[in-house]
């Protein structure tokens, strides 16, 4: 599933009975990067679950498009994104190793997948620990291993980098900048810039 074009048109959305933002719109293009900015509660992580299917828009279309013309949205967000939010949705009591392995599977990833994702990420130092001793920054490199062990074309990103410390950071730059380079495509919620060049816009009330 390669997904080469996403159109977000005259979106809006709400939470309970306040409007977010309204009349939104956003073209994503394979190869680029989107840093999605805006004050905290504007609506910036409702919008992401948004384009993956999560949250229903008050108004407003999603559509995907590949080489062949459009994708079925439930086919796109099934087999051709990756959401990474908050809660990274790891089961504490497992050890890292296999709490990784299962969620790259589940994700579609193979042996040779995990193996990429776990160099790349160091994730190999933390294996042996259970999942509830690690730290915020090993916890979120553990689920940013899934986006390199099982690859989709779009990455949603929900301030990826926050607790990363620098050298984790530079490495997931790294990466990020790999994703693009072979078409993928990536929008990120931030505060602060990323380390790769990307398109800025602003959502607004």
């Amino acid at each position: 599933m390669v997904i080469s074009k996403v159109r977000i048109e005259d979106f809006a959305l709400s939470r309970g009975d306040r409007l977010l933002f309204q009349g939104f719109n956003l073209e994503l293009r394979a190869g680029r990067a989107t840093a999605l900015r805006g004050r905290n509660g504007a609506g910036k992580t409702s919008l992401l679950r948004a384009v993956a299917g999560l949250i229903r828009p008050r108004a407003g279309l999603v559509t995907f498009e590949g080489s062949d013309g459009l994708i079925e949205a439930e086919e796109a967000r099934a087999a051709g994104l990756h959401l990474m939010g908050h809660q990274d949705g790891l089961k504490p009591g497992r050890l890292a190793r296999e709490e990784f392995a299962f969620q790259a599977r589940w994700c579609g990833g193979d042996e040779a997948g995990i193996a990429r994702a776990t160099l790349a990420l160091d994730l190999g130092r933390i294996g042996e620990l259970e999942v509830r001793k690690l730290s915020a920054g090993q916890r979120r490199r553990l689920a940013l291993g899934r986006l390199i062990a099982a690859p989709r074309s779009l990455w949603l990103l929900d301030e990826p980098f926050a607790p990363l410390d620098a050298d984790h950071r530079a490495r997931f730059g790294a990466l990020m900048s790999e994703h693009l380079a072979a078409g993928g495509l990536i929008l990120a919620a931030v505060h602060d810039p990323l380390p790769i060049e990307a398109d800025s816009v602003e959502i607004e009330p």
